[in-house]
């Protein structure tokens, strides 16, 4: 699901937007950087988890996540600069386990991972 454009944005540094809502229509907006996702071979990402109280609030409540991210580093579009994705799905966090151990190695700063299941993954520009 995950396209070789997708992988090359994760590259270069750049924002991530991590969106989340939980009883509220208020969304949650938490952001983080391209270089701290980290794919596994099934697709799923997974993300250092420091603070997100509030992200991991509302995914107790619903678990549904949007993230938007990018880079100017890769050629999006008609080969215009830069491009970025809306990646859709489901979240969970994992505090114990193998990729939780992987991610606290390599990130030894999370408390928690944030394991998001892509539903979709749209490329926007």
């Amino acid at each position: 699901m995950l396209s070789e454009k997708f992988y090359d944005v994760l590259k270069h540094e750049g924002v991530v937007s991590i969106v989340s809502w939980g009883a509220t229509d208020e969304p949650h907006i938490v952001n983080t950087w391209n270089s701290y996702l980290v794919v596994t071979n099934d697709e799923k990402i997974l993300i250092p988890a420091y603070a997100m109280h509030r992200t991991e609030k509302n995914i107790n409540v619903n678990n549904k996540v949007k993230l938007a991210l990018g880079s100017k580093e890769v050629l999006g579009y008609k080969d215009y600069q830069g491009t970025g994705f809306v990646v859709e799905g489901t979240a969970r966090y994992i505090t114990s386990g193998p990729e939780f151990d992987m991610m606290k190695e390599k990130f030894s700063f999370l408390t928690r991972v944030l394991e998001i299941t892509v539903t979709s993954a749209k490329q926007m520009l």
